[in-house]
């Protein structure tokens, strides 16, 4: 076991509740091997498990949303769980200050935090934050989650990047996009393809500066999220407000027409950090399904799952909420990104950035309605669930895997769930060297995968 310690959170007699509890920041790096086990990790895993989130180095961080990205990383390999290790990702605000916007307001892509995903595509790792460039990092077999550095798609992309981008599963290709607040445009759609090179980038007309944490991908389609949470400069701390008589909209994009126009589609004031998924049914339907809050304004109701129904023929959508638990952090299976999916998966209650900890895993049956759930024992709070396939059939069997936090023993654990059995007790548990904070969004990255 090896430990660095390259900064340290200063001292405060009362931290606010982002540098609390199991939200504080870890203070060290360090790589630990052979973990214990119990139960038994399934030998078809082979690859890293990989969760980013904001663990700032300073006490004064402003809000949860603002911390250094660290990612915190756990290889498996033929029934061992061989590592756990923690790195920052260096990138040039980590090393050198240097900030998104100077003082005179000029942008600088390449800093910022990193602190929100982290993806792989056209073999390349990447931790990404919705304000700036994404961090590649090495997660290759026998490496330490090394920072490579800002990738900017060989000097293409100009804009930031969305830290929730969708691969197609059928073409291989990256649909992201990038949003801003200083000048039009707001809103950038761009397309890598499956060997990585930036081939397209447009701009979208919006009306103003909003927050757009994540959009939808269909086989056909790319739906962007208009909502209104908007830019405001004078707000101290995250500089956006919720502001209903903005309005809330969809708007709808041909995939084989990137450069054409966007039918804006309007629905009821509401906001969502994360789908879960999106399909074509038909040829003038599109199904999404989201995690939506009623309002983001610190007074309203969790999020729930919804169901929207885009009619192209019309210019309607219908808004179905499907489930009245509280429910988070939505994932399916990949490989099915933008088709038809049976299955998604929810953590029961709210982001731990907004309302109460989630405490239990929800298996979702989108074609009866049915929900199974996982209860963690009370004190253990689980984060976002990962799926990691078992075999090549797309939404067939595989295990949910995620970070799971004890508030008794101020510990974290990476559990193993069977998905086609999710109420069951957890196929393995991995005890980890050290606290996990909470964090935001990671992925299961085998080794066979490019």
């Amino acid at each position: 076991m090896s430990t660095t310690s390259p900064a340290a959170v200063s001292e405060s007699s009362a931290p606010a509740p982002h540098l609390a509890g199991n939200f504080a920041p870890v203070m060290d790096e360090l790589t630990a091997y052979d973990l214990p086990v119990t139960g038994a990790i399934p030998p078809e895993l082979t690859g890293w498990y990989l969760r980013n989130g904001p663990n700032p180095r300073d006490a004064a961080s402003p809000h949860w949303f603002f911390g250094d990205g660290m990612v915190h990383g756990v290889r498996l390999e033929g029934g061992r769980a061989v590592s756990y290790r923690n790195r920052w990702v260096r990138t040039s605000t980590f090393t050198d200050g240097i900030r998104v916007r100077d003082a005179q307001g000029r942008r600088n892509p390449a800093a910022g935090v990193a602190n929100t995903h982290v993806v792989r595509h056209a073999g390349r790792t990447l931790a990404l934050v919705e304000s700036s460039f994404p961090y590649e990092i090495d997660c290759r077999p026998g490496h330490e989650l090394e920072s490579v550095g800002p990738h900017d798609f060989g000097g293409r992309l100009t804009t930031a990047m969305t830290a929730h981008p969708k691969t197609c599963p059928t073409t291989g290709e990256l649909h992201f996009f990038g949003y801003g607040h200083a000048a039009p445009p707001y809103l950038t759609y761009h397309r890598a393809d499956a060997q990585g090179q930036l081939v397209v980038s447009r701009p979208v007309d919006v009306p103003a500066a909003t927050m757009m944490h994540d959009f939808h991908l269909t086989a056909r389609h790319v739906v962007f999220m208009d909502l209104p949470v908007v830019h405001d400069r004078d707000r101290p701390g995250m500089p956006y407000s919720w502001d209903p008589e903005y309005g809330a909209r969809l708007g709808v994009l041909r995939r084989d027409d990137p450069y054409g126009q966007v039918h804006w589609l309007s629905i009821d004031p509401c906001y969502v950090f994360h789908s879960l998924n999106a399909h074509d049914d038909g040829e003038q339907r599109i199904v999404l399904y989201v995690s939506r809050y009623a309002a983001l304004d610190g007074r309203a109701a969790p999020p729930c799952l919804w169901r929207w129904t885009i009619d192209l023929a019309s210019g309607t959508v219908a808004e179905e909420q499907l489930d009245d638990q509280a429910g988070e952090f939505p994932r399916i299976d990949d490989r099915l990104a933008g088709q038809p999916v049976r299955f998604g998966h929810v953590s029961a209650g709210e982001s731990p950035g907004t309302g109460p900890i989630p405490g239990a895993l929800l298996r979702y049956d989108l074609e009866t309605g049915a929900v199974v759930r996982h209860d963690f024992r009370p004190g253990r709070t689980p984060g976002e669930a990962a799926f990691a396939p078992a075999d090549d059939r797309p939404g067939g069997p595989g295990w949910l895997i995620t970070y799971v936090y004890d508030v008794t023993t101020d510990t974290s654990d990476l559990v193993i769930l069977d998905a086609e059995d999710i109420s069951a007790d957890p196929v393995a548990t991995v005890r980890l060297p050290r606290r996990v904070p909470y964090g935001f969004h990671g992925n299961w990255l085998p080794d066979t995968a490019g």
